[in-house]
């Protein structure tokens, strides 16, 4: 699939981890791309910009933020905003997505992503803190579908008609999160499938992959946990197959963030995933 809303290249591409940033530039992996959270990068110097300004020569760039709280109440921060531009002026990525969540309330920032209720005063003011996040970059953005644990009762639009719409009104591309799919869909006794052809696919623009952990509720039943911390299932696998089906062969990331394995493990897993983006490319 051809698209605009990012300009990486159809590989598998993996987060990049301060501890494997000189094993990075030492053996120069073919890696599609890597990925870096904008939030570790907005000071003005420091040993983390200057391994970054080293790989960013080498190799393509994707900036995911965590902290811009899309869907709070209240207004954006400005200074995050600005922080956020300098930073992508500095590194010129080939793509920013982030996250259809909040994480603060007025002055406090929470260390988590927390669920919306879809409705329609949701729906405008996401709308419009969007717009005003692709006028301050001048670009536009990837919002990332969300792993969800619960529901709210006051929600009147589905999820996925919810995040078509603000596509549709704002003009901003898909981040497809194929492990975030999985995840919800089973906490919350949905299909999967069907959840990703209620989507816009062709505005996806970056896919990731992750591993989960798997608990119970309180009431017996299976619940998955967005932890990052584990190697990919079998079941996103599968699922990510029939994705690729759908849209062609779309930059695909690693997602790993706790219980970092060895670089050699993430790398063989990048590996898997080109190897289904080649045959995609091949059907397409």
């Amino acid at each position: 699939m051809n698209n605009s809303f990012s300009g990486l290249p159809p590989r598998s591409g993996l987060g990049l981890k301060t501890e494997h940033f000189r094993e990075v530039l030492g053996a120069q992996p073919d890696i599609g791309f890597f990925e870096v959270h904008a939030e570790n990068y907005m000071v003005a110097g420091g040993p983390f910009h200057h391994f970054l300004g080293l790989i960013r020569e080498q190799y393509p760039l994707s900036l995911h933020g965590v902290g811009l709280s899309i869907g709070a109440e209240g207004p954006l921060d400005l200074q995050h905003l600005q922080r956020l531009a300098a930073l992508i002026e500095r590194y010129q990525p080939q793509s920013f997505s982030e996250h259809l969540a909040w994480s603060s309330h007025g002055p406090v920032f929470l260390n988590d992503l927390l669920p919306l209720a879809y409705d329609a005063p949701t729906l405008n003011r996401v709308c419009e803190h969007i717009d005003q996040v692709q006028s301050a970059l001048k670009r536009p953005m990837l919002l990332e579908n969300p792993a969800t644990y619960l529901a709210f009762q006051r929600s009147t639009i589905d999820e996925a008609d919810f995040i078509s719409e603000v596509i549709r009104r704002t003009g901003c591309g898909l981040l497809l999160d194929v492990n975030n799919v999985y995840v919800s869909c089973i906490n919350h006794q949905r299909d999967p499938l069907a959840y990703i052809d209620a989507l816009p696919l062709h505005a996806v623009g970056e896919i990731h992959l992750a591993g989960f952990a798997e608990d119970t509720d309180s009431l017996g039943d299976r619940l998955l946990i967005d932890d990052h911390g584990a190697p990919i299932d079998n079941a996103v696998w599968a699922l990510y197959r029939q994705v690729l089906e759908r849209v062609g062969p779309i930059a695909t990331l690693i997602e790993r963030d706790n219980q970092l394995p060895a670089f050699s493990v993430l790398y063989a897993e990048a590996r898997q995933a080109d190897e289904l983006l080649h045959c995609a490319g091949s059907r397409s």
